[in-house]
């Protein structure tokens, strides 16, 4: 069954949001993030009171007394002092704001997480609200398509990043956020020959989407070099037939990807240009701790958007396509359209992006 397209007023009040609903996060100590807050700011008419300036490492992974003293307290002081608690929806953080947080433990109940998705528990903590730190906690967005995201309905922020290998390539996103249009492909790509609860999310997807602007291949053979694509969604480096890094795309502005990888958003430090994705028995060529590929090439590409996990996720922490594209395609903006898709928070999930791109009739 397809969905069928909301009528333009009921759109409207579902997915209309401007800079008055972003809470924009500085990194004062760092030089990156400042000038990406400046280059973002007045493009999306983000007021002066929304930028919160914390003052912190510039280190990727930190550790829970410094995300609790110098990003989580900070910013909570940001949003009470400018009285702007409830009417903030999204938080932006920008590259040289700490990514992740290592703790201990491992597996599904380990306090590893994602600085981001961390943050998105701030509401709920404002009000009240405790949450143990081992382990995922339940997405109240999740699945929630026909709803509109507001307080006190929905006690979470939604976090996004503004983050790639360098500013050129922040500006770039950001450049493409604005420019974002409902056209192309929806590109989807599955490992046909494993029963995977992925491939159904794909096949999905493909249901749920405009079916003259599908491309859907089960083949075996990794899809490269596809045109005028709007939306991906595959296994990334966990296809295990795929050996290029690179995916020869032309992505049209507002593009956005998501793949089920664990460690993509591992680090934003861009690679040694001939490096390539390998194995995890190939030790010797990992880059940053990982084999896998990584979200910051999908930016680097073209892509406007794009999902990624700091450590291990497993499959269902993942942002799943059925619910992430069909949501992007009928108007959801990128940050709603993500959250949708993302099962749990206080975990490893990183949304790379503005926010408020959404794609226009």
């Amino acid at each position: 069954m397809r969905l069928l397209l909301l009528p333009a007023f009921v759109s409207s009040l579902l997915f209309a949001q401007t800079g008055e609903n972003v809470l924009l996060v500085v990194n004062k100590n760092d030089a990156t993030s400042r000038q990406i807050a400046d280059y973002y700011r007045p493009r999306r008419s983000i007021p002066v009171k929304n930028v919160c300036t914390i003052a912190t490492t510039s280190d990727e992974e930190i550790n829970w007394q410094v995300y609790e003293q110098q990003i989580e307290r900070p910013i909570a002081d940001c949003l009470k002092k400018a009285a702007l608690v409830e009417t903030v929806y999204y938080i932006v953080t920008t590259m040289g704001v700490p990514l992740k947080v290592d703790g201990p433990g491992s597996g599904q109940m380990s306090e590893h997480a994602s600085v981001d998705s961390e943050l998105a528990l701030l509401y709920g903590k404002l009000k009240g609200t405790r949450y143990q730190r081992a382990g995922a906690v339940p997405n109240p967005f999740f699945m929630r398509r026909d709803t509109k995201f507001q307080h006190p309905l929905f006690p979470i922020y939604l976090v996004t990043r503004l983050a790639a290998y360098d500013l050129a390539d922040v500006k770039a996103m950001i450049d493409r956020a604005l420019a974002a249009h409902n056209r192309g492909k929806f590109v989807l790509d599955l490992q046909s020959e494993k029963n995977e609860p992925g491939n159904d999310w794909l096949r999905t997807a493909a249901m749920l989407l405009p079916g003259k602007r599908v491309v859907i291949d089960e083949t075996t053979a990794p899809v490269y070099n596809q045109t005028d694509v709007i939306a991906y969604a595959s296994w990334g480096s966990n296809d295990d037939h795929r050996k290029q890094r690179w995916l020869h795309f032309q992505w049209l502005p507002g593009a956005i990807a998501a793949e089920f990888v664990s460690t993509s958003a591992r680090t934003f430090k861009r690679p040694p240009d001939n490096w390539n994705t390998t194995t995890w028995e190939d030790k010797q060529h990992w880059f940053a701790g990982s084999p896998q590929g990584l979200v910051a090439d999908l930016i680097h590409e073209g892509a406007t958007g794009a999902s990624g996990n700091t450590y291990e996720p497993y499959l269902t922490g993942c942002a799943r396509p059925d619910y992430l594209l069909p949501a992007y395609n009928q108007g959801r903006n990128l940050a709603e359209s993500y959250y949708l898709s993302l099962m749990s928070l206080s975990w490893q999930g990183v949304i790379v992006g503005d926010p408020l791109c959404a794609l226009k009739p």
